[in-house]
């Protein structure tokens, strides 16, 4: 079983329903964020067949803007 934290004051906060027993050991990681790249890693790619001035007039295809 594992729990999610926040540290405080210096102390680990637990959640209510991590009712540990005094005195059980437990182990501590930071949760380093994933970068944009990596929580999109699974879709990036995936669109063919678009202009191939996306990347350049994205915002003249999803807004509506000049193109550039």
């Amino acid at each position: 079983m594992s729990y999610w934290g926040k540290v405080s004051k210096g102390t680990v906060a637990l959640p209510p329903e991590a009712d540990l027993p005094e005195g059980t050991e437990v182990r501590v990681e930071p949760v380093v964020p994933k970068t944009l790249a990596e929580r999109l890693k699974g879709i990036i790619g995936t669109v063919h067949g678009g202009p191939s001035d996306w990347a350049e007039s994205h915002d003249h295809y999803i807004h509506g803007m000049p193109k550039k």
